[in-house]
């Protein structure tokens, strides 16, 4: 169950993401919705990390684990540079998107897969 409570914490993180890219494309980025989609997606690592400290997630979602925290380095890193009013690296933002799509996946298939 807090497996799922994880998959849906990503999901809202996903869809404020998607968000973020369109308001990027239109030069109309705000620290708001970053700050909105990061705390969803911190919210989910965490319950995910707590879900596999407690024995309860599958190989996959573990891999799906290491993939969200170099997601999440990545967003930090981003976020870091949207505070300093600097452009955001383009193959960072694509390698973030990537991982965290990647993850997503991989959590869904472990967390359905049990």
């Amino acid at each position: 169950m807090i497996n799922v409570v994880s998959l849906i914490l990503f999901a809202i993180a996903a869809l404020a993401g998607v968000t973020l890219a369109v308001m990027y494309t239109k030069g109309k980025l705000t620290i708001g919705g970053a700050l909105l989609h990061g705390l969803f997606a911190a919210s989910g690592l965490v319950v995910l990390i707590i879900s596999a400290a407690q024995g309860q997630t599958t190989t996959i979602a573990n891999y799906a684990l290491v993939l969200f925290v170099i997601a999440a380095l990545g967003g930090a890193v981003l976020f870091g540079s949207h505070l300093k009013k600097g452009m955001l690296p383009k193959p960072l933002i694509g390698i973030h998107a990537a991982a965290a799509v990647i993850a997503f996946l991989m959590l869904l298939t472990g967390v359905f897969r049990k």
